[in-house]
């Protein structure tokens, strides 16, 4: 069964065993980097927010084994999960107040956006911009969210620095930011730990095992690479490792960080990057060719372009 035949397969067998008029049909949408993604929209009677889940992840654990029952059975888990009151009231989408305490940020890449850029409230990040959403639940089978548009913060009655505020205020709490070694990044994924599991947490445990590289994310490693725009984070990285370091922003869910005196240039940092992006990397999961360098001394994050400017072959 090929992913088309799995999406409508899904489709059929949801809308048999959806009880209260509830209705499931296929929905493709344009997602970051200009990429598609086809999922489910669910649809309940007198609700007027209808969530999408997207179904490549649940099509790679059905190619894996899993059997089409099991797989609308994870399907409707999640949705309920969605839809349980003491786990979201979707009413509240609607009122600033109900949403005030999951407003969250992510990075994505700005030329590649530009069109999405238009609806939305954005900050310029380097080459990249900051978007907002509504984090709306997290759980072991995923996240459900909603991007915020500028028709959202107009009925909300609020402007863009508000908007900012209460993402940074919120991402500390909501998907507070994890810094590890590489071998604890290669151990989770052999391993396949969930945000469950305690992660290994160089922010506060700064006296832990050392590597010659790093990982940079947050609790759910899910649009982790917004953590280099948490304030104070890299500055804290830096009096971790007690040096300048690079930025290697490998997708949009992390950034690898590599500590200046590893006396690897600043071009081939951006041949890494762009070379990873190419042959490793997901299209829709791409944030930037470019490397970045981190200046403790003056707490400034650069392209690593500057670099070579200055001298840093």
């Amino acid at each position: 069964m090929n992913y088309q035949q799995f999406v409508s397969a899904v489709e059929k067998n949801l809308n048999q065993i959806m009880e209260g008029g509830v209705k499931a049909s296929c929905y493709t949408a344009v997602k970051n980097n200009g990429t598609e993604r086809t999922g489910v929209v669910i649809e309940t009677p007198g609700v007027n927010i209808s969530p999408t889940i997207y179904l490549e992840e649940y099509y790679e654990q059905y190619r894996k084994g899993r059997t089409m029952e099991e797989t609308v059975h994870a399907l409707v888990e999640f949705y309920q999960s969605i839809r349980r009151e003491e786990s979201w009231d979707c009413s509240g989408l609607l009122d600033y107040e109900g949403v005030k305490d999951r407003i969250v940020f992510k990075l994505i890449n700005t030329d590649k956006n530009r069109e999405f850029l238009r609806d939305v409230p954005h900050r310029t990040f380097l080459d990249l911009s900051v978007v907002f959403y509504v984090l709306i639940e997290i759980n072991c089978n995923g996240t459900a969210a909603m991007p915020v548009k500028y028709s959202h913060i107009k009925r909300w009655g609020i402007g863009d620095s508000a908007l900012w505020d209460a993402a940074v205020e919120n991402v500390k709490q909501l998907l507070p930011a994890e810094f590890f070694t590489m071998r604890h990044a290669l151990k989770e994924c052999i391993e396949q730990k969930t945000f469950t599991d305690r992660a290994e947490n160089l922010l506060s445990e700064p006296e832990m095992q050392r590597d010659s590289m790093y990982v940079l994310s947050n609790r759910i490693r899910s649009y982790g690479a917004a953590c280099i725009a948490y304030p104070h984070v890299l500055e804290m990285i830096g009096g971790i490792l007690g040096e300048d370091f690079y930025v290697l922003p490998s997708s949009v869910h992390e950034v690898v960080i590599v500590p200046a005196s590893s006396g690897v240039g600043c071009r081939d940092m951006d041949e890494m990057v762009a070379e990873v992006n190419r042959t490793q990397v997901a299209p829709e999961e791409v944030l930037s060719d470019r490397a970045y360098y981190y200046d403790r001394r003056i707490d400034v994050l650069q392209p690593g372009s500057a670099r070579r400017e200055e001298g840093c072959i």
